[in-house]
């Protein structure tokens, strides 16, 4: 058994990939659209490591999806934790949990998929700002 992907529906494709590209940093593999389904699909990975894809389907007739929190969430190792933090705050996502411990934080997609990140290796030493960052939203 392989692992090949995992699909995530999105309500805005461009926000969507703003986010998971811009902002997070995963690299657009592939895109097929479907005209007869009327749905787009773009496949994502993270840069080095195109064994483990995300699958945006787009939906081109509006959808309303609820309850993103219940898919659960994406994991990625990162190779530092409070530099990508950094990263998605400049970009303008909120960190919902930040990586107080130097190990672990999650943020949300424009869709409310929750993202956890880690750390890759040994947690980091806690530092500010993020040792005294609380809690924002659920995730």
């Amino acid at each position: 058994m392989k692992y090949l992907h995992t699909m995530v529906r999105v309500t805005d494709l461009d926000a969507s990939l703003k986010f998971y590209t811009g902002a997070l940093g995963l690299k657009e593999l592939s895109r097929k659209d479907n005209a007869q389904g009327r749905f787009t699909l773009v496949f994502l990975a993270a840069p080095g490591d195109e064994s483990a894809q995300v699958e945006l389907t787009y939906n081109w007739d509006p959808e309303a999806y609820s309850g993103g929190r219940n898919f659960g969430h994406l994991a990625y190792e990162v190779d530092n934790l409070y530099a990508t933090c950094q990263r998605l705050m400049d970009h303008g996502v909120t960190i919902n949990r930040p990586p107080r411990d130097g190990w672990m934080a999650f943020v949300r997609s424009p869709d409310n998929i929750s993202i956890e990140l880690l750390q890759k290796g040994t947690r980091l030493e806690p530092a500010e700002p993020w040792k005294s960052m609380q809690n924002v939203g659920v995730w």
